[in-house]
């Protein structure tokens, strides 16, 4: 007999015939197995101390015993915390590894398992990750939609992000898609305030390549936004997965796959989340998360701007982003074997801080199947961003930029600009 059909293990059934022996619980007893060996359906957690305890309270257990203990399956449902070993460098500091059982998760839901578990890094089982429908569209597809192959996509967040009324914001984005972008973007910040109504920002934006941002105040108000978006014949809306929740994200990229349209993903308020080192969630695992419930862009951080990021670090979840495969490598912060069988890949999006002199190391850092977005290092141009807009294509090396340079005035104004502009930030991932 299964667990699903009831059975009881041993322990269970003695206190189900005697009655029960009340008192607190020592989570070690049950929830820490050593010799437990993980399933390939287990979803795996790696978390930093207290191990048995969260295996415990993430799943069946809590701090006393309970006669209601008797009408389940403690060893069919229990968290097992079943690997333990310290943080190097790190005095007094472990990594506990925990195996959940798959039905105790809600398919398709990243709510859900989000109830239960987070942590430095989690596997998803493929049995769990094929019940999630993920991004819209993924990457090739939204390369057949725009006709644009071999090179990042190049975008700029329009500035100034708050207090331009509806006609002169769309002003700067077509100034913009005339210089030669593929992408202009609604910072986060913009919703519908008074000196910008979201209507008006739609109808004066229209079928133009701008990121129109969808969220809301309410969900069925953020689907009404993407509604009108794509009744004007918009090609890509905007969402803040974190600020605006997994279920309304999930909603609007189920919405978005039905009706055509793109979806990108800005991530405000991730760096009070994943910026800390002894406690928090690591960053790798809100972009699985992601890539579960669904966006065709991410922003990931630049490595070389002014958003940091630790350069292997930022390797590892952009490959978990783009890739369908993707080898256990803890030098990349990847701390368990990943595979998305067929669940579409994700365009990372670094952005902040970003101008001309930064394209070499970002073509080489990010690949061509990225989004690079230049917000002050297009508008922040001196001779305006419509001259310059498409000159951000010089990519190779710093003497192509050089050649490039003696024919395009532009290119030159650019690079006098920035030429001294660095952002240098520590790396806080020390795992």
């Amino acid at each position: 007999m299964s667990c699903r059909e009831g059975l009881m293990s041993p322990q269970t059934e003695t206190k189900a015939s005697v009655g029960f022996k009340a008192g607190v619980k020592d989570y070690k007893l049950t929830y820490y197995t050593p010799d437990y060996q993980t399933k390939d359906t287990d979803i795996l957690a790696a978390f930093r101390e207290a191990g048995a305890a969260v295996a415990a309270e993430s799943s069946i257990g809590t701090w006393t015993t309970v006669w209601t203990d008797g009408f389940t399956s403690l060893d069919c449902y229990k968290g097992r915390c079943y690997h333990i070993e310290p943080v190097a460098g790190e005095e007094s500091q472990f990594i506990a590894y925990v195996a959940y059982p798959l039905d105790l998760f809600e398919e398709g839901s990243v709510t859900n398992m989000f109830t239960s578990i987070v942590g430095n890094d989690l596997r998803i089982p493929t049995s769990y990750s094929k019940t999630f429908q993920g991004p819209p569209h993924g990457i090739q597809v939204e390369r057949d939609k725009l006709n644009k192959y071999g090179r990042p996509l190049l975008g700029c967040t329009i500035k100034p992000k708050l207090g331009l009324s509806a006609k002169n914001y769309d002003r700067a984005v077509y100034e913009c898609l005339r210089g030669g972008l593929d992408f202009t973007k609604d910072d986060e910040n913009v919703n519908s305030q008074p000196f910008m109504r979201w209507r008006d920002r739609f109808l004066f934006c229209e079928i133009k390549g701008h990121y129109l941002n969808a969220i809301a105040g309410t969900c069925e108000e953020m689907i009404k936004r993407a509604v009108f978006a794509r009744e004007l014949g918009v090609p890509i809306v905007m969402h803040d997965y974190l600020i605006g929740g997994f279920t309304a994200n999930t909603s609007l990229a189920h919405y978005c796959r039905d009706n055509g349209l793109l979806l990108h993903i800005h991530r405000a308020m991730h760096i009070v989340i994943d910026r800390q080192k002894n406690h928090g969630i690591h960053f790798r695992v809100l972009a699985k998360a992601l890539r579960m419930s669904g966006g065709d862009h991410i922003h990931s951080g630049t490595v070389v701007g002014k958003l940091e990021g630790e350069r292997e670090i930022t390797l590892g979840f952009v490959d978990l982003l783009r890739d369908y495969y993707i080898e256990k490598d803890r030098s990349r912060g990847i701390y368990f074997t990943q595979d998305w069988v067929s669940l579409p890949g994700v365009l990372p999006v670094a952005s902040g801080g970003i101008h001309v002199w930064h394209m070499p190391a970002l073509t080489e850092i990010f690949g061509d199947d990225s989004v690079l977005q230049f917000g002050g290092g297009t508008l922040g141009h001196p001779w305006g961003n419509a001259p310059s807009a498409g000159r951000d294509l010089a990519h190779e090396d710093n003497e192509i930029i050089r050649e490039a340079a003696k024919w395009s005035p532009e290119l030159v104004a650019a690079c006098e600009v920035w030429k001294e502009i660095k952002f240098e930030f520590p790396a806080m991932d020390t795992l």
